[in-house]
């Protein structure tokens, strides 16, 4: 038997985080390519953190798939 609660909350988190991861990448690609009202150092400091963000939650979700880094 299909668990259709767990199913759609699985397919709710992978969209919400999928979406997420890409709008931090574009958001820090368009931090640093763009010319606006923030310092520069500022603008490249916040697009620098969007891609570091990014790479922890890429990280994160190889955790969550590999069972041996769970220790069990």
């Amino acid at each position: 038997m299909i668990d259709w609660t767990a199913f759609v909350t699985v397919a709710a988190a992978s969209l919400l985080s999928a979406c997420l991861l890409v709008a931090l990448y574009a958001l820090g690609v368009r931090l640093l390519t763009s010319t606006g009202d923030l310092l520069p150092r500022t603008r490249r400091l916040a697009g620098v953190a969007c891609f570091v963000l990014c790479g922890a939650l890429v990280l994160f979700g190889i955790y969550l798939i590999v069972p041996a880094l769970h220790g069990g």
